[in-house]
């Protein structure tokens, strides 16, 4: 159907991620550029413990859950988690749909871009900073 690209510069971590689950789940392509730019609303501290919380149970494990340290493959998962399923059906034909990045590639400057605006009056952290801490 159609494709969509979407600048995730400044927007909320997860409204991105829901919108980008739906449009997919309709059959549109899915573009995030600049998905380390992008911004989780709360306490810092808390954000902050809860990713390396997260990211402790799967470090080593050869088994479930991975949670990834590099920016565009966290917010993946995030839409990934906003799917019905990712394993089979329209979940996952869905998620083949979708793609992100870090940063905006070559190909894909000249594009119309989708612009999620930023939160007001809020306290946030960026998700490149997360990943930097683990």
């Amino acid at each position: 159907m159609a494709k969509i690209i979407i600048n995730a510069e400044g927007g909320v971590y997860g409204r991105i991620c829901s919108y980008a689950a739906k449009q997919a789940l309709e059959g549109n392509e899915i573009i995030v550029v600049n998905a380390e730019k992008s911004v989780l609303t709360g306490n810092r501290s808390d954000i902050i413990k809860k990713y390396t919380a997260l990211r402790k149970l799967g470090s080593t494990a050869q088994r479930g859950p991975y949670y990834p340290k590099v920016a565009y493959m966290m917010f993946k998962r995030g839409i990934r988690g906003m799917l019905p399923t990712h394993r089979w059906g329209i979940g996952r034909e869905a998620f083949k749909r979708i793609k992100c990045y870090d940063g905006i590639p070559k190909e894909l400057e000249k594009e119309k871009m989708v612009k999620m605006f930023p939160p007001k009056n809020y306290k946030f952290i960026e998700l490149k900073e997360i990943v930097a801490m683990m």
